[in-house]
C-alpha cells in the first residue's frame, strides 16, 4: 500500500467520523478514495483492522452513547441522530457492541464521566470491535 493510499483512506475515514449520521455506502466512501469498493474494503481492513462498515457502525454507537448519556433524548431519538433508520437494528448493534440495551444504558449513572474532559471521556468509553461484547458476570449472596 502506498502512502497516497494510506492518505485517501484516511480521508475516507476522516468522513465517516464527520457524516456517521448519513447514509454512507461503501461505493461513496470508495470514491471519496478514489478506489474500487472493492480494492477500498480490503485496504480499510488491512490499514485500519475492520471493515468500512464495521468501522461506520462503531462511530454511531459511540456517539449514540454520548447522547444517552446526556439523557434529554428517547431511545428513538438518538437511533434516529445517529444514522440508523430502524430502531431494532439500532438496538440490536447496540447490544452487541455495548453489552446492554440501549435503554438500560440510558436509565444508568453517568455522573462520573460529566467531570472528565470530553477527549478523555471518548478514549475511555471507545469501544474495541475484537467481536461481541460480553455481559458482565453477575454475583449472587
Amino acid at each position: 500500500m502506498t502512502r497516497d493510499d494510506l492518505v485517501r483512506l484516511r480521508q475516507a475515514r476522516d468522513r465517516m467520523d464527520r457524516e456517521y449520521a448519513q447514509p454512507l455506502d461503501v461505493a461513496a466512501l470508495a470514491h471519496t478514495a478514489l478506489m474500487s469498493p472493492g480494492h477500498f474494503s480490503r485496504s480499510f481492513r488491512a490499514a485500519f483492522g475492520e471493515t468500512p462498515y464495521s468501522y461506520l457502525m462503531t462511530r454511531r454507537i459511540e456517539r449514540a452513547q454520548a447522547l444517552l448519556r446526556r439523557g434529554d433524548l428517547s431511545v428513538t431519538e438518538v437511533c434516529l441522530a445517529v444514522g440508523f433508520t430502524s430502531l431494532g437494528s439500532f438496538s440490536t448493534r447496540f447490544t452487541e457492541v455495548v453489552g446492554e440495551s440501549p435503554s438500560s444504558y440510558r436509565a444508568r449513572d453517568h455522573s462520573w464521566s460529566e467531570a472528565l474532559p470530553a477527549c478523555i471521556a471518548r478514549s475511555s468509553l471507545r469501544q474495541v470491535r475484537n467481536g461481541k461484547a460480553e455481559r458482565p458476570a453477575t454475583t449472587t449472596a
